[in-house]
């Protein structure tokens, strides 16, 4: 194969992202989706992609570089096998058919269509940084084929999905709609990354990631403030002034609470631990009572004017 750095239109002192670049703009030009002389498209856009194979990958393009491994990505002569014991790069066999289609076990041509595919399996599997975790070949920059972009989403959660965990949809931008299992106690803003679930790679990479943000809904009774909760409730006065209980809505269901007598309106009461379970605590229900007087009363309304001054 002929000297990567030229296939590529790079200088041998080009950065990691000029020659990044200059892959995905020739990997766009030369897809053989995009062609109509596919075959002429195919074998360029091989060549485009064993190219940066090599210098798109750090440890292979100091060992090319050092003139341990060929453009093919092989040992060359007088250098130790590089499968992990060598000097400082990786070898890998692909088969007799090689890398992009070609001959394969029980005949037949590869699919030309299939070489991302096919090489980006063979990085996840083998092209990995030593000590680094498995996947790091999809999303730790060291796969050869870059992936789709990542796309940013919000979904609405409601507050008793908040409360005690639970399943929501969320709709992505290509039309299609997933459950997403939300944990017990997600904070307004918390960022989720679905895997796999962003847009696709057009160069037929792994897809993006959607980033969903969080959101507490709005409810019809409670208000959020951090972790509490504030609701208001309707007291009779004459509960207000003689005291008396009144039913208060919470998140798993209604309680009764007790009113003491000459409650002004205003008053806010504090039921512990019926808020938001949230990580940092679980917070309180604030009740603020409003006195409602009722329909018109004569009785009522000739005493206050006996005692007004």
């Amino acid at each position: 194969m002929s000297d990567p750095y030229s296939i590529l239109g790079v200088k041998r002192d080009a950065s990691a992202d000029e020659v990044k670049r200059a892959y995905r703009k020739l990997a766009k030009t030369w897809h053989p989706d995009h062609n109509a002389d596919k075959k002429k498209a195919q074998e360029r856009f091989s060549q485009i992609n064993s190219a940066y194979e090599i210098i798109g990958d750090d440890a292979k393009r100091k060992a090319f570089d050092r003139g341990e491994i060929g453009a093919d990505g092989k040992p060359r002569s007088g250098f130790e096998d590089v499968g992990g014991n060598g000097p400082g790069g990786y070898h890998f066999d692909f088969g007799a058919g090689g890398p992009f289609g070609g001959p394969r076990p029980g005949g037949g041509a590869g699919d030309p269509r299939d070489a991302f595919s096919d090489l980006f399996r063979q990085f996840q599997g083998a092209n990995a940084r030593p000590g680094a975790g498995q996947g790091a070949g999809q999303r730790g920059g060291r796969s050869p084929i870059p992936p789709g972009e990542d796309v940013a989403l919000d979904a609405a959660v409601p507050l008793e999905t908040v409360a005690s965990g639970g399943v929501i949809r969320v709709a992505l931008p290509d039309g299609r709609t997933i459950e997403v299992k939300v944990p017990q106690g997600a904070a307004h803003g918390t960022v989720m990354r679905l895997k796999g679930q962003g847009s696709p790679s057009p160069f037929g990479g792994p897809s993006g990631d959607a980033l969903l943000t969080l959101r507490h809904a709005r409810h019809g009774r409670f208000t959020p403030e951090g972790a509490d909760l504030r609701v208001s409730v309707q007291v009779p006065i004459r509960d207000a002034v003689l005291g008396g209980a009144v039913r208060v809505p919470t998140l798993d269901g209604e309680v009764e609470v007790s009113i003491p007598a000459w409650t002004s309106g205003g008053r806010t009461l504090r039921l512990k631990g019926k808020g938001l379970p949230l990580k940092e605590r679980t917070g309180d229900l604030l009740v603020s009572l409003d006195i409602d007087l009722g329909p018109p009363d004569a009785e009522i309304e000739g005493f206050f004017r006996r005692r007004m001054p």
